[in-house]
């Protein structure tokens, strides 16, 4: 299978080529000519899988320039005895017709575990598939878990060094205390003054810099992506919904072929997008729910048309959401309308008035198969308590956005057919917001080491819920990196972490 650029369909390159480059030099993304396809027969031989081989079985359909042998023992070292759940995503089922899909119990304790605990194999086999002797060096903007996730995968893996921007007071205590206390001989991480659009907008800029790639491909370096942007960061999260799915089925709720519903969590559309992908390859699947917080800028594309960045930005208790250009949104514009002209249109207008709008007949399509909605930080409060109360069942302020999407969705009319609400992040990532959800708000604590480790403890006291081990482990250990930047000095922290 061949990938091309979504504004060049001319620009073709393979699965290693793609995973290695991130970007396409167009400033493009990387997607598959064709969308492979399973029949009811293929989805039930999944059944009786564990994770692990669902997940060699989808790849697989995606990577035919690696290896049966390659891709098994990738899978295999990924979802391995980092994970704390042997199930890798288990399907926590709440009643009988709403499930939580756990993405979370990787080495960061967030759903970024999913894809960054198999690209840096993915990618240091693409080094030499490729015949690349340069050193990669993996460039991030994120917007709190990607960064960690990121940071840990590619951690001392030889033939890479990685560099990860966040925005300085856009993530939560406990994201900034796992990014800037890890440790490994080839990683950086620098604030960025600005919100996580600033630096995921600086990023893209030095991708697209030809005069700083040269210069660094003099040195013995190129650049490459750990973002959703990277090809080898979407694949592996189409299989957790064509799983999850499975699981379903095995506990009995659902008959082969019947769809489901999917509601999402989302800001840069990665997760969202992937899930899609799953369902066009044949998963039985009615509905998205497309699930954003204040940052509501996909739910009003989704409801009218119009693309448009131009509001203001809004710090939530759900910062991985905090994103008002949504990247992989330009893989869908391009698979529903199958034209790389339509989509330089669409960019170029973003770029230039911070806005656009698709056509009639996108419109249409898009709400056939998505809905979207959103809530602000007291409802994603409210909703932490309510399914807390009710259930016994603790919940992250992103998760949480989610669900209050899905019992809004269900009042309002929408169909009460079995849905599984996509769990990105452990509860205990965002501890002192979780706390004041569940009323026990005065543990908060503005000294950061202090705060978040009494938080947790806090937390586990309240709810009787276990601490992840990444989480408690990550307290009390040296803080490593501390510079803060403007946007336009992302540039040199790069050549200075390389040259």
């Amino acid at each position: 299978m061949q990938y091309f650029s979504t504004r060049d369909t001319h620009n073709k390159v393979s699965a290693s080529e793609a995973i290695l480059q991130g970007l396409a030099s167009d400033g493009g993304l990387f997607v598959p000519e064709a969308l492979p396809r399973l029949t009811s027969c293929d989805l039930a031989s999944l059944l009786p899988q564990d994770y692990r081989a669902r997940a060699e079985s989808i790849l697989s359909l995606f990577l035919d320039d690696y290896s049966a042998e390659e891709i098994e023992g990738f899978v295999s070292a990924a979802y391995g005895e980092r994970f704390d759940d042997r199930a890798v995503a288990p399907l926590h089922i709440l009643d009988s017709n709403t499930a939580v899909l756990e993405l979370w119990h990787g080495p960061t304790a967030a759903f970024k575990d999913m894809a960054l605990q198999i690209l840096p194999r993915l990618l240091t086999a693409a080094l030499q598939k490729c015949g690349e002797t340069r050193e990669a060096c993996i460039l991030v903007a994120t917007s709190g878990d990607t960064g960690k996730a990121a940071l840990e995968g590619f951690r001392d893996v030889p033939g890479t060094r990685i560099l990860v921007f966040y925005p300085r007071d856009g993530v939560s205590d406990i994201q900034k205390l796992q990014m800037v206390t890890q440790e490994g001989d080839n990683v950086l991480v620098c604030a960025v003054e600005g919100n996580f659009d600033d630096a995921q907008t600086g990023v893209k800029r030095i991708f697209s810099d030809r005069a700083l790639a040269a210069e660094l491909s003099e040195k013995g370096y190129f650049l490459s992506s750990a973002n959703s942007i990277n090809l080898g960061r979407l694949l592996p999260q189409i299989a957790y919904y064509f799983s999850a799915y499975c699981d379903w089925l095995n506990a009995g709720r659902v008959k082969l072929g019947e769809e489901i519903n999917f509601c999402v969590p989302t800001g840069n559309f990665g997760n969202i997008l992937a899930g899609w992908y799953a369902k066009e390859m044949g998963l039985p699947v009615h509905r998205f729910l497309c699930a954003s917080n204040e940052n509501n800028v996909l739910t009003d594309f989704i409801r009218t048309g119009v693309y448009d960045k131009n509001r203001a930005f809004k710090a939530t208790i759900s910062p991985s959401m905090d994103i008002l250009v949504s990247s992989n949104l330009e893989r869908l514009l391009f698979a529903f309308g199958r034209s790389d002209e339509a989509v330089k249109g669409y960019m170029k207008s973003l770029a230039e008035t911070g806005r656009y709008e698709v056509s009639d007949a996108m419109k249409t399509a898009l709400k056939e198969v998505f809905c979207a909605d959103f809530c602000d930080d007291s409802a994603t409060k409210a909703q932490i308590k309510k399914i807390f109360d009710g259930y016994g069942y603790l919940m992250d302020p992103h998760t949480a956005v989610a669900s209050r999407m899905l019992d809004q969705y269900r009042a309002q009319g929408g169909e009460v057919r079995p849905c599984v609400v996509v769990s990105t992040a452990s509860p205990y990532k965002f501890a002192a917001d979780v706390l004041d959800a569940l009323g026990e708000g005065q543990i908060r604590i503005q000294n950061a080491e202090c705060g978040n480790e009494r938080a947790l403890e806090a937390l586990h006291r309240a709810t009787g819920t276990a601490i992840p081990a990444p989480l408690a482990n990550v307290m009390g250990r040296e803080v490593r990196f501390e510079g803060s930047v403007m946007p336009d000095e992302m540039r040199g922290v790069v050549e200075g972490f390389l040259i």
